[in-house]
């Protein structure tokens, strides 16, 4: 008889300070998981609860409180490994994209059902970023207002490597993006090594950050 494969299991940091809050939150990730499925299991604690022990690979931030921001900032600097996921108000964008820019990966709104949750889950394990289409739209729209787009350090952007950089921050593969832009998969890893090394970053994940951070730097 062949055997049974054993599904992954991540465990779901859960950080709310109201119990009421904490209730709902980890309801979100107590959904059962469908065959085939990793199993998330959420685990309620405060911060130095979370980071002693066992620490959990995901740690869910609510923004609705009002330590939330502060909260995301002090995992980050502390255990900077740790994918923080955030579950921030609808209507306050400037709040949500900050805090991706604090350290944040993923951020949900209040009523993401169980596929949203492990959508967004995939993405974050893969080194992208998850986040509404909306939020991801505003950044790039603003970094491509710029009519010299650079990234931090002073390099300038060519048009093709903008239209890459959009992509990476909308999460698409290196095949997607080579398929939406009618190049070949090797072309767009040769712009995405560009992109890393304008920006001074080793990966996927810091570069989106380095484009993040100058989306939200002040005009002057």
């Amino acid at each position: 008889m062949a055997g049974v494969s054993r599904l992954r299991t991540i465990r779901i940091g859960v950080v709310a300070d109201e119990p009421i809050r904490a209730a709902g939150l980890k309801s979100i990730f107590e959904q059962p998981s469908e065959e085939g499925k990793t199993r998330l299991v959420p685990v309620v604690g405060t911060v130095s609860e979370l980071l002693s022990g066992a620490t959990p690979e995901y740690i869910v931030v609510d923004l609705h409180e009002s330590s939330g921001f502060e909260t995301v900032e002090t995992i980050h600097r502390l255990r900077p490994e740790i994918r923080l996921i955030v579950i921030g108000p609808q209507h306050n964008d400037e709040l949500v994209l900050s805090a991706i820019v604090a350290g944040a990966r993923g951020y949900l709104d209040p009523s993401a059902g169980p596929d949203v949750v492990y959508r967004a889950i995939e993405i974050v394990t893969s080194g992208s970023i998850w986040a509404p289409r909306r939020l991801l739209s505003r950044l790039i729209d603003r970094l491509l207002r710029v009519p010299e787009s650079s990234v931090p350090g002073g390099s300038q952007l060519t048009l093709r490597e903008r239209q890459v950089l959009e992509l990476i921050l909308a999460a698409r593969s290196n095949r997607e993006i080579a398929e939406e832009l009618g190049i070949e998969e090797r072309t767009v890893k040769s712009y995405v090594g560009r992109l890393m090394r304008k920006a001074g970053a080793d990966n996927r994940i810091r570069l989106s950050m380095s484009a993040l951070g100058q989306a939200l730097q002040p005009k002057l």
